[in-house]
Order: structure tokens, then C-alpha cells, then sequence
């Protein structure tokens, strides 16, 4: 004879998560974007400029790399949705996309 009990779990059932699989791959490609850490440079020094923008020249000296590798991350950032550009002349100046930032902010809550 045997006594049927309830099963016993060790944890309550977890709740769904926030994230659509879409939303997900979306929010992994940030990451992975910022996964280098030269973009994580570019990005505080952007972040950290009073009028919240910065010329890409500025960026070649005060972080000590090469044009073309300060321009490449600049570029895969901005195809990321990191930053948003606005061209003055033959300078490009950049900004970050705050809406990003408090989206992934969101992720991370």
C-alpha cells in the first residue's frame, strides 16, 4: 500500500521573466558591444563631458589610441544604438543614446 503525498519542491515556481527572446538577443548584442573594454573607455569619456557630447578627434588623443581603432569602436557603438551622431563640418560629434542606457538600466532592475 502506498501513500500518495504531495510532492515537496524546494524552491516556489519562478516567475516569468521580463524579456521576450527577442528583446533578449537585442539586449545580448549590447552587451556584447560593450564587452570590449576600449568602447567602455569611449563611453565614460562621452558620458563624462559636461555638454554630454564629444568630438571624435578629442577621443584619439585623451585615451591614448589610434584613430582608426577610436573610429571602429565609435562606428560599431553607434550600429549598436550605443550613440547617436551629428556631423559639424569634417567633425563628427557623438552623444549617448540615453534611451539605451535606461533601457538596459531596465534589463538589470
Amino acid at each position: 500500500m502506498t501513500l500518495s503525498k504531495p510532492a515537496n519542491y524546494c524552491c516556489p515556481p519562478l516567475l516569468a521573466g521580463n524579456l521576450t527572446a527577442t528583446e533578449a538577443a537585442g539586449v545580448a548584442v549590447l552587451f556584447r558591444v560593450l564587452g570590449e573594454p576600449a568602447r567602455l573607455l569611449l563611453l565614460s569619456a562621452i558620458a563624462a563631458q559636461p555638454s554630454g557630447e564629444v568630438c571624435a578627434c578629442e577621443l584619439v588623443e585623451s585615451l591614448g589610441l589610434s584613430q582608426p581603432t577610436v573610429s571602429h569602436h565609435l562606428k560599431v557603438m553607434y550600429e549598436a544604438g550605443l550613440l547617436t551622431k551629428e556631423r559639424r563640418g569634417t567633425w563628427i560629434y557623438y552623444r549617448i543614446d540615453r534611451s539605451q542606457l535606461t533601457f538596459l538600466r531596465k534589463v538589470l532592475d
